[in-house]
């Protein structure tokens, strides 16, 4: 692992569920100081109350400055104004964080650091910082996001991957995307945090109340239920099998007003992350309904490893990176596929947690990851895909 470096992180807000940013800044963390930056926006603000107690606590946290969260990790939120397709706001936004964030690593003594950015609007600003290197890391279709800016956003991207060191993506179609845009474009899926998603093969871990609750058996899903989530296809599989329980675990921001007339399915809600095994022990099987769109297909979904993690057999809609792991899980193309497939998990009685599946991710745990990445870093594996 690099060590004795300092990093400047964007990423998205830090007191969010940990996503593959957040799982390889606490590795790094362990060696290195890093600064975390708060999400600057991706999407353009609207006038909901969602959006205006955001741009409140937004405010709030900016008032405070960088804010020491765990030894070596410093979290700092800036102001910026998420109107990326606007000359003026750009200019701003570049004056303005600059600014701000070369006063916070003088604060904080950086030296020579390195920027390590998730996010394409960190582009005006990414580079100028006194780096000694800069690395995007792309783990998604930022430009295909509803709501954003597309043309803007892949101006701003392609301008960052110009001027990167490194660009890492997490997909295959991804490092088809950009590598054109920067020949040091490594592949590096994403990995799992494994010994936390196997306690749900362990005999000591509880099963919430109101898992215990449902009929069995249980089809689960955990994660954010957006608009790439295939809604027909679940309501789908509710009314093939009344006799199931969906159990559909996440912050809910889609529509979700088809499910009213079905009472086997759940929405339980968000559930922290450090009980998402628990909640997982009373899964049958375990879905990754997605839609097929650009978004999706070139998406490589944490919940999938994490799902194997937990021992858990796994029915996935034909995305591509769940097609990589079709050793390990199975594949609907179409609706009564998808069908077939959750109804041959459920009758093979193989169902629920098994300690073997988990072992599969050994391999794949974050630790391993940040290892390729420390070493893609040190110029060790240069111009190969990983």
């Amino acid at each position: 692992m690099i060590q004795s470096h300092d990093i400047i992180c964007f990423s998205n807000d830090w007191d969010s569920d940990p996503l593959s940013k957040k799982h390889i800044m606490l590795r790094l963390a362990k060696h290195n100081r890093v600064l975390w930056i708060n999400s600057i926006g991706n999407r353009k603000p609207t006038a909901s109350v969602h959006d205006l107690k955001r741009i409140g606590a937004k405010l709030r946290a900016f008032t405070r400055g960088h804010q020491k969260v765990q030894d070596g990790i410093y979290v700092y939120s800036p102001i910026s104004i998420p109107f990326f397709g606007n000359g003026v706001a750009r200019w701003l936004n570049r004056k303005a964080l600059r600014w701000s964030l070369r006063r916070t690593c003088r604060k904080l003594g950086f030296k020579n650091p390195i920027t390590w950015t998730f996010l394409p609007a960190s582009g005006e600003v990414a580079g100028s910082l006194g780096e000694g290197k800069l690395i995007y890391h792309c783990v998604d279709e930022f430009s295909e996001f509803t709501g954003t800016d597309k043309a803007a956003i892949l101006s701003l991207e392609r301008r960052l991957m110009a001027k990167s060191d490194y660009v890492i993506v997490s997909s295959e179609r991804l490092f088809q995307t950009k590598r054109p845009y920067n020949g040091n474009t490594f592949l590096v899926t994403h990995g799992v945090d494994v010994s936390h998603f196997r306690k749900a093969c362990y005999s000591q871990t509880v099963v919430p109340t109101e898992m215990k609750a449902l009929k069995k058996p249980v089809v689960g899903f955990f994660g954010l239920i957006a608009d790439w989530v295939d809604i027909d296809l679940i309501r789908f599989l509710a009314v093939s099998r009344p006799d199931c329980s969906f159990a559909l675990i996440g912050k809910i921001v889609t529509d979700l007003r088809s499910f009213d007339d079905l009472p086997n399915v759940h929405l339980l809600g968000q559930k922290p992350y450090e009980v998402l095994p628990c909640y997982a022990k009373a899964f049958d099987v375990a879905i990754l309904p997605f839609v097929s769109n650009e978004l999706t297909i070139a998406a490589n979904p944490l919940k999938l490893r994490e799902y194997i993690a937990a021992g858990l057999p796994v029915v996935s809609t034909a995305i591509p990176e769940a097609e990589r792991l079709r050793h390990l899980i199975r594949i609907g193309r179409n609706k009564l596929e998808f069908l077939d497939e959750m109804n041959a998990v459920l009758s093979s009685g193989q169902t629920g947690p098994q300690l073997e599946l988990s072992q599969q991710m050994d391999a794949e745990s974050w630790d391993e990851k940040v290892e390729e990445l420390s070493r893609i870093i040190s110029g060790k594996r240069i111009g190969e895909a990983a």
